[in-house]
């Protein structure tokens, strides 16, 4: 009698290379980057840039990092000294390696991780959640227009916005934010907003990312 060969495994997705925290208690720990469609890691100096920033605005933050990918961003927010971080990430194997991360950073308790579609998930929250929110979606997948009116209902009076988008795009913010610092690599635009109600605005470090880096 044959026996029928076993079904192959699923094997999980492996990284093909990393990026590491530039700053706060991780600084120098590197994060998997797996290759997936549209999973585009924000560059170390322009994360640098940013958290310059809003370095001011990060201690005891509540954050949000969106569209999480290597979760760079909602992680160097917490190395850096804020409170508490939420992950969303639709992939899940991503989200997989994102909780894996944490959990060598013992940072289980600060950071949540939330595998889920980003749109869906913003539908569930409550107003005024976070202050400071990040959102770097897949630039081929056009979701800012469905995102921004429901993600800003979930930020606080006082929060801050940061959005990374293709040079040739454009993201409009609903009414009542404003631009505060942006800048431009070869690829993409990176732009820091603000509400208008805020009146902290002269607290965050005035210089801006280099045209041309």
């Amino acid at each position: 009698m044959k026996h029928r060969a076993p079904a192959p495994r699923n094997t999980p997705a492996q990284p093909t290379g990393s990026v590491r925290i530039v700053g706060g208690r991780w600084r120098g720990t590197k994060l998997p980057v797996l290759d997936r469609p549209g999973l585009r890691p924000t560059s170390d100096r322009v994360r640098e840039t940013l958290f310059n920033w809003l370095m001011p605005k990060l201690p005891g933050a509540r954050v949000l990092d969106l569209f999480a990918g290597t979760g760079a961003l909602g992680l160097e927010a917490l190395s850096r000294g804020a409170d508490h971080a939420v992950l969303v990430e639709h992939d899940r194997d991503i989200a997989d390696h994102l909780r894996a991360s944490a959990t060598r950073l013992q940072a289980q308790d600060i950071a949540e991780i939330v595998q889920a579609d980003a749109l869906a998930w913003l539908h569930a929250q409550p107003e005024g959640a976070f202050d400071i929110a990040f959102v770097d979606p897949p630039f081929d997948a056009n979701l800012w227009g469905g995102v921004m009116p429901v993600l800003v209902r979930c930020l606080r009076p006082d929060a801050w916005l940061y959005v990374e988008q293709p040079l040739a795009g454009a993201v409009d913010l609903p009414a009542g934010w404003r631009l505060h610092r942006e800048g431009r690599t070869r690829e993409t635009r990176h732009a820091l907003y603000r509400r208008d109600a805020a009146t902290d605005a002269d607290t965050l470090a005035p210089e801006p990312v280099p045209a041309g880096t």
